[in-house]
């Protein structure tokens, strides 16, 4: 049994349709594994990418672990810059946007041994020709800053799978182009448990429908590109993120993303924040140009952000309790680590 090196998306989506059905019924029957690498600020890119869904699931009462992945800053860089500032900034996003410690597990990868302790079974149940098929770790590779590529970047699917299902997570919010690195969790948790005894369930992605946002520059929001607007920066330094934001010289304002890209992403960012439609924003500014909609934009950002700041600002007073939601964390991240490390130990005969 191999890994197909495309990962069909039909099926997925069928499943992801279904599945918010079956969240809204049960949502206690499951359990999110999600997170982040803390490279740098979180920005908007992940605010109407990933992280309002994860304020969405949890109020809805589905169980949510949420990593902060600083061992996994390694995949792509020499060394860890700035890390322990990163994830101090990452922990405030997070409590900020309304993520809740008492109903989310907040947890940092290195602080969780038995969690990679999973990763020596793992990398046995798969082969590195299918490693070197996934097409998500061919384009990571083609774009990573490293002069050479490290086996933690080779491994990279096996390290998230260990991620996911330490806790047993069976839900994965994830973009279609994450599906291949989830479809080697799914074959993992299934070869697994063929060879040794149940013990995984095989997670299945939760498609996001986010739209792709688009940076100041007209390429994909990103932190390693600069051109991303963070959920931390000031109402001024947003201002003059978006004043430098290409446009182009038509005066009339559409939304058209095909062939006015940079004008139709700023268009889309003011709408998201408006929670109004892109055309009808568009349609509104009209013949303002580039200046009235970067005026536009601008307000719908710092309004949208505006209780977001406020609540991070408040808990940037009280680094102490910001620091203890990490720990308590920590903890229960541990303990279930523990407890499905115990269950594989017993399965595989004790070689762990």
């Amino acid at each position: 049994m191999s890994i197909t090196t495309t990962v069909a998306t039909a099926p997925a989506e069928r499943r992801s349709a279904g599945l918010e059905q079956r969240i809204q019924d049960a949502p206690g029957r499951f359990r999110v594994m999600t997170g982040d690498r803390p490279t740098g600020p979180l920005h908007l890119g992940h605010y109407f990418g990933t992280l309002h869904n994860r304020v969405r699931l949890q109020d809805l009462g589905v169980d949510v672990f949420v990593i902060v992945a600083d061992y996994q800053v390694l995949t792509d860089r020499d060394v860890a810059d700035r890390l322990g500032e990163y994830m101090e900034g990452m922990l405030l996003d997070y409590l900020a946007i309304g993520l809740d410690p008492a109903r989310t597990t907040i947890f940092n990868h290195s602080a969780v041994p038995a969690l990679n302790q999973l990763l020596l079974p793992f990398l046995s149940l798969v082969s590195v020709a299918e490693l070197s098929r996934n097409p998500t770790v061919k384009d990571e590779i083609a774009h990573s800053r490293q002069s050479a590529v490290s086996g933690l970047m080779f491994t990279y699917p096996v390290h998230q799978a260990a991620d996911i299902l330490f806790c047993k997570g069976n839900l994965v919010p994830v973009g279609q182009d994450q599906l291949p690195h989830l479809e080697v969790t799914r074959t993992i948790a299934r070869r697994f448990n063929e060879r040794y005894g149940a013990v995984f369930p095989e997670p299945d992605a939760l498609l996001s429908a986010a739209p792709l946002l688009l940076g100041t520059d007209g390429t994909k929001m990103s932190k390693s590109r600069g051109n991303s607007i963070a959920l931390g920066a000031t109402p001024d330094e947003t201002a003059r993120l978006i004043r430098g934001a290409r446009t182009d010289t038509d005066r009339r304002i559409t939304y058209a993303p095909e062939t006015r890209p940079e004008v139709s992403g700023l268009v889309l960012l003011a709408a998201l924040c408006l929670d109004r439609d892109p055309y009808a924003v568009a349609e509104e500014i009209g013949d303002g140009g580039g200046a009235a909609l970067k005026r536009t934009v601008t307000d719908a950002v710092n309004t949208r952000l505006a209780p977001v700041r406020a609540r991070r600002a408040e808990y940037a007073q009280d680094m102490a309790y910001v620091r203890s939601v990490l720990r308590a964390g920590n903890e229960r991240a541990n303990a279930v680590a523990e407890e499905t490390l115990a269950e594989v130990r017993a399965v595989m005969g004790g070689v762990l």
